[in-house]
């Protein structure tokens, strides 16, 4: 069975660290992030420059799979489309991956719409959310090829861009790598970069479900037909039913477990003077507690009921129909608090003076925390904001430390694995 050297967990201690910093391959390694800062800001705009909206990473992936391949990896690419990189030694499991996912929420329509500003902010589409986390892969990859501060063990590393991250894309990539490849039964821990932020370990994932609610009528026009039945009203009406229905639910208090909800989508209707045909919405539902979220969609169903009760009772002639469709389920789990990933972190950001807490969030760390594998999400570095907008920014002031923090953790993983017997 693949293990943890309990003889690592000393090296995790702030001396050693120290100790470990200040060797020669260590010290030059850490040197070498803000040595090519040009080069890492570079390759940043560069790898926001290729659009990835989800269910569309090829191109981009493609461009992570060159970058990987003209730094001497063997590079392979899933059946889901994850672009997986590593030294190719065929009995080097169990691995240590760090990942980062190629999906972006928002794309640039042409590539002058991501730019760097005359602060050296980056400013566009998807430059924080996931290029920051993209950016440090390479990074990595680059400085652990031209430094041989992890020696042999360097081969245990993969370095893996995936798919379907974002929205509805529902971990997809992520799912396929740990639940359905041969290579997932091979990894043993997962660093996820999701993101810049450093304050911040997502070690406990929020469960969700999403859910696409269709009612459809027969149409009409708004003059001559009205008093027929309409989608838009009915779909209205059980949104508001819904939300008037948690709050008294809740007492307003979505905190204890955290539990909330999304109506992120409403689409219908051709016109303002017809009818609609059809309505429909897509809705979040996320709670640290699974049967909130299983409560929550109970009474979707129901207000969605009493919403075509109501309009039927005011209307004649056709009747409405609705759906209520899953299009995503991620699952929820927790990391053993005495977890070795989680004493390195700690650690580390001792160390370096990073103040960071644990959080609950929904992120790839999903899929192997709710398989019982050790794994995180962690920030890449610099600061961001505008998340899943067109005015998303990343300021890479930091972004050194961050680095450096993901190096020293992959680091400990690496030296720690025991190989399988």
């Amino acid at each position: 069975m693949a293990g943890v050297n309990d003889g690592l967990f000393e090296l995790a201690g702030v001396q050693s660290l120290i100790n470990l910093v200040e060797s020669g391959d260590m010290k030059d390694s850490l040197l070498w992030f803000g040595a090519e800062k040009r080069w890492i800001d570079q390759t940043h705009l560069n790898i926001c420059r290729v659009a990835a909206p989800t269910f569309q990473e090829d191109e981009r992936g493609a461009w992570m799979a060159d970058r990987f391949r003209e730094l001497g990896y063997t590079v392979s690419l899933d059946r889901a489309g994850n672009v997986i990189a590593g030294d190719g030694h065929p009995d080097s499991p169990p691995y240590v991956a760090v990942s980062a996912h190629l999906d972006t929420v928002l794309a640039p329509q042409k590539p002058e719409q991501v730019r760097v500003n005359g602060s050296g902010r980056f400013e566009g589409p998807g430059v924080a959310d996931n290029c920051a986390g993209l950016c440090a892969l390479l990074a990595l990859a680059r400085v652990l090829r031209y430094r041989s501060v992890l020696g042999e063990s360097a081969s245990r590393v993969l370095f893996i861009a995936n798919v379907g991250e974002e929205g509805e894309g529902n971990l997809s990539g992520m799912r396929h790598l740990c639940k359905q490849s041969e290579l997932g039964e091979k990894i043993i821990s997962f660093l996820v970069l999701d993101g810049p932020s450093t304050d911040r370990i997502t070690s406990s994932a929020v469960a969700s479900r999403r859910f696409q609610v269709t009612i459809r009528g027969p149409g009409g026009h708004s003059w001559s037909d009205f008093g027929l039945v309409n989608p838009v009203h009915t779909l209205s009406r059980a949104i508001s039913l819904f939300i008037e229905e948690r709050s008294l639910k809740s007492g307003f208090d979505y905190r204890r477990p955290r539990t909330t909800f999304n109506f992120g989508l409403i689409d219908g209707g051709t016109s303002v003077n017809a009818i609609p045909s059809a309505a429909s919405t897509k809705v979040d539902l996320r709670s640290e507690d699974p049967g909130s979220i299983d409560e929550m969609a109970a009474q979707l169903t129901a207000m969605v009921e009493r919403a075509i009760a109501a309009e039927h009772s005011r209307c004649e002639g056709p009747r409405l129909t609705a759906k209520i469709r899953e299009i995503g389920s991620r699952p929820g789990g927790a990391l053993d608090p005495s977890a070795p990933i989680l004493q390195y972190l700690r650690a580390v950001d001792s160390h370096l003076g990073i103040r960071s807490i644990e959080d609950c969030a929904s992120t790839d760390a999903n899929i192997p925390l709710s398989m019982g594998l050790q794994a995180v999400s962690i920030g890449a570095g610099g600061s961001g904001g505008g998340a899943h907008t067109p005015d998303e920014w990343y300021d890479p002031e930091g972004r050194e430390i961050g680095l450096k923090r993901i190096l020293l953790v992959l680091y400990l993983l690496a030296k720690s694995v025991e190989p399988r017997i």
